[in-house]
């Protein structure tokens, strides 16, 4: 009986698991667009029809789809599963601000820590980037678009650390954390130098990312985000207080 030989991987086997690395790495983004398939196939120097079927593969695996023609895009729902009415129910609950909060300190510290040992030339152009978006939106007293900006200043830091479970993790958490980021934004800035204080806190960690500190990196996250809780704290304190005494004086008229 004659020996079968050994098949070589096809084309379409290779496209595929480089496709699904770049969405895994976050090269390829939930809702980008690709390269029109004649350039795809130019750089993957690859066949057009071994393209198509590598394609058809991972719109098979609800990866990819395609709007007749208008092009192929990385799917915008990969992250269903972690935007579902239960984070609508932790954002409507004041005590889960602060839970949310606890929350960033592992996630962004972490992410601060491998940002500054891991991140390129690149990684810190974008953080640099969201930085300025950041301080132009205060300029304008645009309170959405900071936090927009904020949240960007995060996915950008998360870019830059490489862990690509932290990168996907805080995109399918963007609307739950660019809210909380707002709420709390609309929060200090009833304190008076609060807002400096955290522009002060954000600079320390940027320049401790850009220097290659990723200790200090990783103490000025969890710093900043010490101040927010505590500040925040304080204000509810405050408002406890007020209500208080409001209903003191309304029970006890002169």
């Amino acid at each position: 009986m004659p020996m079968r030989k050994n098949q070589a991987p096809k084309l379409a086997d290779a496209i595929v698991a480089e496709l699904e690395q770049m969405i895994v790495d976050g090269s390829l983004q939930p809702g980008q667009k690709l390269l029109p398939e004649r350039e795809l196939a130019v750089q993957f120097q690859v066949s057009r029809p071994s393209l198509r079927e590598a394609i058809q593969r991972l719109e098979a695996k609800g990866l990819l789809w395609r709007r007749q023609g208008g092009g192929t895009y990385v799917q915008q729902e990969l992250n269903r599963g972690l935007t579902d009415p239960l984070f609508e129910l932790l954002l409507n609950n004041p005590e889960s601000q602060f839970d949310l909060l606890e929350f960033r300190h592992v996630l962004e510290g972490v992410a601060a820590y491998y940002a500054a040992l891991r991140g390129t030339t690149t990684d810190f152009d974008r953080i640099r980037l969201a930085q300025v978006a950041i301080e132009q939106a205060q300029q304008h007293g645009d309170l959405p678009g900071e936090a927009d900006a904020v949240t960007d200043f995060y996915l950008a830091m998360m870019e830059a650390s490489h862990n690509a479970v932290l990168l996907h993790l805080v995109r399918a958490l963007r609307g739950l954390l660019e809210r909380n980021i707002l709420r709390n934004i609309e929060v200090l800035n009833q304190r008076p130098g609060v807002v400096n204080r955290i522009r002060r806190h954000r600079a320390d960690l940027i320049a401790a990312i850009l220097a290659g500190q990723p200790e200090q990196a990783r103490d000025a996250c969890h710093e900043h985000l010490a101040f927010i809780e505590d500040t925040l704290l304080d204000i509810q304190r405050e408002e406890l207080r007020t209500q208080r005494q409001t209903r003191q004086v309304r029970q006890h008229p002169n």
